[in-house]
């Protein structure tokens, strides 16, 4: 098995910046590249003009400063990496990203922000398992 695409869901949760970890190690072990991705919940579309854009720019705010411990990550260690941000339900747009963009391999933590969703392993890491059609590492 040649591992040259990896992807690294992340949620800002110490889960996630485990995994991450992880696949920058992993990545550079194998000479992989990685494809940070966060998913934000989608734009509320009842909000009119100047608010929509102004909740836009928040949220991607918001999410820029999540992702920057994860680029320091992959920046510092040298690995080719890129990241995304994209709006939407985590467990339907991780195995889609995966499959449309071929990746080898999804490295996720086992749960994430939402601890409660998933008493034993993380709901959306629960479903991206069972939903992937390229091999899903769990990191504990």
């Amino acid at each position: 098995m040649e591992i040259k695409k990896i992807l690294v869901p992340v949620d800002g949760s110490e889960h996630s910046m485990r995994a991450a970890l992880y696949a920058m190690e992993l990545a550079r072990v194998v000479g992989a590249d990685a494809l940070i991705l966060y998913c934000h919940k989608p734009f509320p579309v009842v909000l009119g003009e100047p608010y929509f854009q102004r909740s836009i720019d928040e949220l991607m705010e918001k999410s820029n400063v999540l992702l920057d411990p994860f680029r320091d990550i992959f920046r510092e260690s040298g690995v080719s990496f890129a990241d995304r941000i994209l709006a939407g339900s985590p467990y339907e747009i991780i195995p889609e990203v995966a499959e449309i963009e071929h990746f080898d391999m999804i490295v996720m933590g086992s749960r994430g922000c939402t601890d409660l969703e998933g008493l034993f392993l993380g709901s959306v890491t629960h479903r991206v398992l069972h939903t992937a059609k390229c091999p899903v590492l769990v990191v504990r």
